[in-house]
């Protein structure tokens, strides 16, 4: 009777033998993934050059300090490290620290990060409040220890990442801190420590297929790989990798997962039309470049989904329905009329002239006799609001140029003239818009005013300080001085006065902003620090939002890397360095 009773164990203890049979020859296989990806790495940082630029003992009480940052890709990455006497005990403390865990779990060291300490400093608890109080959000790049011994530490990007600076509140979060404590057996702290240690990295990234990156380790682009020469394939491969990330985005409807919050990988729960007719327009300014029928299907869906937003009014006019907010927006009009005009274009038909009419009808039921818009309508089409935001005027005028294209009808032209005078008489350069460079790159191929090429050019030498001053990625910056470049470029084939214009000027900015945009692409070096890595990898955040992924945020990236693209080699024979990046020029 007894023995009876044992035999139900016998299939539980087979199961646990077969499990732990699976595990240890993959952890093993692990174990070995991680030791060849630190020798490689090794044989590149523990050198003379990288204890030249560290000196002598960077952290006066543990001497050296080394940390690894191990990912597998699809969660977060976690961190060991080691400290010593030299940088090599350091390293192998660390090295042992790693292989002793991934003995005991089944983590594919996928992606492996080092970061070692270049300099610190002692900090007190209110001294680091202080300091992230006076810091912009999401750009505190110094790592923290919560003791002097370095027992735990975490560099910048894992403290960013999980959350625990907290910009908000203008605090370190105890609570995230104890949460990892506690995940890994650790006594949790009971309050924030008053004596610690700050510190700067050096950074190297061993990615899947053994390659290793140098990362930048100052101001705004700390964290990230080095790039030497961003050239028009380099621009190329992130467009592909931000489509693709678009393309996974589309849901069943045809509508898109608005946004993510990669930190603990929550969805946002809102929705924006504009933005989302916006983010199609990227979508087929990629099928411009590599046609594939998955994305078309995908374009397709989502201008459906659109089209379903339209109403109508007892004229005919159309307009599409802000259905969150139950309003219509007048620069939802413009950026549909200007997706819909691209995709007939790319696809060679006039499947949506009709439509593209009506939306154009509607922006003209709000545009004054000046040239100014009305904004915003209730879904009775009366008037709701007159200025929502400035971005609305350039859309909109950018899209009756297009339909200008497309009808030949001089009504529409006319209409975005008038627009483009109200724009010089009050002087919209000071509004740093991207949609007004757009319109006026567009107006000029159909209206050769002097007045119209000057005001386009004023738009981005108005504003080279404003915009390389920025250490936030500010993607619509580049499709600013690239639609500029365009102009300029007309200017100068048809023979036209470009005045005391340097083109120079224009190509160091725009050299600079691609280089400071590549800070807002999800390389794997940061994604490895989110909740869910690869749901975000290729995409682009906002970091000061913390790490914020949204559509039009990947829409904008696209749209300015692709003129990038498309006018690389005009720029290259213009004067334009791809490898230029004046860091001192680019920090506020």
């Amino acid at each position: 009777m007894k023995r009876k009773r044992l035999l139900w164990l016998i299939p539980i203890l087979v199961a646990i033998v077969a499990v732990i049979l699976w595990r240890m020859p993959r952890t093993n296989e692990n174990q070995k993934m991680f030791q060849a990806k630190a020798d490689i790495l090794k044989a590149q940082v523990v050198t003379d050059a990288t204890m030249e630029e560290i000196g002598d003992a960077p952290v006066e009480s543990v001497g050296y300090v080394v940390f690894f940052s191990v990912s597998d890709g699809f969660t977060r990455a976690k961190v060991y490290n080691g400290t010593g006497a030299s940088l090599e005990v350091a390293w192998d403390k660390a090295v042992k620290g790693a292989l002793h865990e991934l003995k005991a779990n089944s983590t594919e060291p996928k992606w492996l990060r080092v970061d070692v300490v270049s300099k610190s400093w002692p900090i007190n608890s209110l001294e680091i409040l202080n300091e992230l109080a006076d810091t912009p959000s999401g750009f505190d790049y110094h790592g923290l220890s919560f003791d002097p011994e370095f027992n735990t530490a975490f560099p910048e990007i894992w403290m960013n990442g999980a959350g625990i600076y907290d910009y908000k509140d203008d605090r370190v979060s105890v609570e995230r801190v104890n949460q990892w404590l506690v995940e890994n057996d650790r006594e949790p702290l009971k309050m924030l420590p008053d004596n610690m240690v700050e510190f700067d990295c050096l950074g190297w990234f061993c990615d899947e297929n053994d390659e290793i990156y140098d990362l930048c380790n100052e101001g705004a682009d700390t964290g990230r790989r080095m790039v030497e020469a961003l050239d028009a394939d380099y621009a190329k491969n992130i467009i592909d990798a931000a489509s693709s990330f678009l393309m996974d985005q589309v849901k069943e409807d045809g509508s898109f997962i608005y946004g993510i919050r990669p930190q603990f990988d929550k969805e946002i729960d809102d929705y924006n039309i504009l933005r989302h007719s916006g983010t199609i327009w990227s979508l087929i300014c990629r099928y411009r470049m590599f046609p594939d029928d998955a994305l078309k299907e995908k374009i397709d869906s989502t201008i459906g989904y659109m089209l379903e937003q339209l109403l109508y009014d007892e004229d005919g006019a159309a307009y599409l329905l802000e259905a969150n907010d139950s309003e219509l927006k007048l620069g939802a009009n413009g950026i549909a009329v200007v997706t819909l005009t691209e995709y007939m274009d790319v696809f060679e038909n006039e499947d949506y002239r009709e439509i593209c009419e009506a939306l154009g009808e509607g922006i003209l039921k709000q545009q004054g006799d000046d040239g100014s818009y009305w904004h915003v309508l209730f879904t009775d089409f009366s008037q709701l609001e007159a200025f929502r935001t400035v971005y609305y005027d350039g859309e909109c005028t950018f899209a009756l140029t297009r339909l200008y294209s497309l009808t030949g009808d001089q009504k529409w032209l006319d209409a975005a003239c008038l627009a483009i005078d109200h724009f010089i008489e009050y002087d919209y350069t000071q509004y740093r818009d991207h949609w007004v460079a757009y319109s006026l790159n567009e107006v000029t191929k159909y209206v050769d005013k002097q007045e119209y090429y000057d005001f386009a050019l004023a738009n981005a030498t108005n504003n080279y300080s404003r915009i390389l001053g920025r250490w936030r990625t500010y993607p619509t910056n580049l499709e600013l001085l690239i639609s500029s470049f365009e102009t300029w470029q007309r200017m100068v084939e048809k023979g036209i006065d470009t005045g005391d214009f340097e083109v120079q000027d224009l190509l160091d900015a725009i050299a600079a902003r691609a280089n400071r945009q590549l800070s807002g692409y999800f390389y794997p070096e940061t994604a490895m620090f989110m909740q869910n890595p690869e749901r975000i990898l290729g995409s682009f955040m906002m970091r000061n939002d913390k790490f914020r992924v949204r559509i039009d945020d990947v829409q904008h990236n696209i749209g300015g890397y692709y003129l990038y693209w498309k006018n690389y080699d005009a720029m290259l024979e213009a004067g334009l360095d791809p490898g230029r990046m004046d860091v001192s020029k680019v920090n506020d």
